[in-house]
């Protein structure tokens, strides 16, 4: 084959507008793809699946046109049968069950289950993860600082894996070999208190880490500040405190920037934020305009040193791994993180018209392989 062939046909190409019709086995897997997705409920096709509030097919349509329409992957992603949907994880919080210790404090009991599964990341392209909970990200679990956490982990996978959670806690709950692993069909149950507050994350620490992680295994761990432990910041703490009526006030997502080596060659082929590539270019995000919006970011990606946000037409304030109750940084609209560096970013739409408003990886190679996404900003019906 000519050199210039085969620069052209390059697997970091493959997603492109222009290199799709050059590729007849994905034409034919996204072509499949739609088939099915009549009837298995794939992203803009007729479904028996209730459709998430934050997705609009009116606006998707309109995204998919405006959002680099023909540099974005085309077709839809079978959520059925993945099990997730990337818009619903933006705002599915784990509480685990809640019981009482001898001395009143309460307990949080999680169960987690690894698990080895196949998904869908792109259109027509399927990718050998290693899951938590059976979803990449694994479940989004959110907690109250101060609090007893109980994580009992129960490993289906043929491989050995760990829980190593970023926070506080004993060298024998660090979830690494030797410290928390479970065998295959094994378990292991990791205990300790919620501390600090902040928005952290857990993932498997087994060997060689790298794969573990890139194969999927991570998620969001999120502990709340406890109000009266911050009595200068009362009314900041309470505002994300989970459940109280200042909480309510804000539109909050939890976002997993992440990606997914599909040749196993050490680097990404396709970048997304909740796993699928491109999701929220034709889903966009529904935010009330009145409403002040709280994300919490993550950077879960592999292979690459860094990644990054950047939101269009606005500003936010950023509190890095989001242990402050004050910014750490004020009036941004792009971000960098390296892998497992996460934070909070607050902003508000209140005097912007209505609009679709994109965010992505800045990037550009992230962006047009996944990592790109529209607000769809709107003015409340009630």
């Amino acid at each position: 084959m000519q050199s210039w062939i085969r620069e052209r046909l390059t697997r970091r190409g493959v997603l492109s507008g222009g290199l799709v019709a050059a590729s007849g086995s994905l034409i034919a897997a996204v072509a499949g793809g739609r088939r099915a997705g009549a009837q298995s409920g794939h992203d803009g096709h007729p479904s028996s699946t209730p459709q998430h509030p934050h997705y609009t097919p009116a606006a998707a349509d309109s995204a998919h046109a405006r959002a680099h329409g023909p540099m974005i992957s085309v077709g839809g992603v079978d959520r059925a049968r993945n099990g997730f949907d990337p818009s619903a994880m933006l705002t599915e919080w784990e509480t685990g069950e809640v019981s009482k210790l001898a001395d009143g404090r309460t307990l949080r009991t999680f169960e987690i289950v690894a698990e080895d599964k196949e998904i869908e990341i792109a259109p027509g392209i399927l990718f050998p993860a290693w899951t938590f909970n059976g979803r990449v990200p694994g479940p989004s679990l959110r907690v109250t600082e101060g609090e007893r956490i109980r994580i009992v982990f129960q490993n289906n996978s043929a491989h050995p894996h760990t829980m190593h959670f970023h926070g506080i806690h004993s060298a024998r709950m660090d979830g690494i070999p030797g410290a928390g692993e479970a065998l295959p069909g094994g378990e292991f149950i990791y205990e300790f208190d919620a501390l600090p507050f902040g928005c952290h994350l857990y993932h498997c620490h087994w060997l060689p880490l790298k794969r573990h992680i890139h194969k999927g295994m991570y998620a969001a761990f999120i502990i709340d500040p406890d109000p009266a432990r911050h009595p200068e910041h009362e009314g900041i703490a309470r505002s994300r405190l989970l459940g109280t009526p200042e909480n309510k006030e804000w539109q909050e997502f939890v976002m997993v920037m992440n990606g997914f080596d599909t040749d196993f060659d050490n680097e990404n082929d396709i970048y997304a934020v909740n796993t699928v590539a491109h999701h929220f270019s034709k889903h966009p995000i529904k935010i009330d305009r009145r409403r002040p919006v709280r994300i919490y970011l993550v950077n879960a990606l592999e292979f690459d040193l860094i990644n990054s946000f950047h939101l269009h037409a606005n500003f936010f304030d950023y509190y890095d791994h989001g242990t402050t109750l004050t910014p750490t940084l004020r009036t941004v609209d792009t971000i960098m993180q390296c892998q497992a560096q996460r934070g909070i970013l607050e902003f508000t739409f209140k005097d912007h018209e209505t609009g679709l408003y994109m965010f992505h990886a800045h990037q550009s190679e992230f962006a047009e392989l996944g990592w790109m996404g529209m607000f769809e900003v709107v003015e409340a019906t009630a």
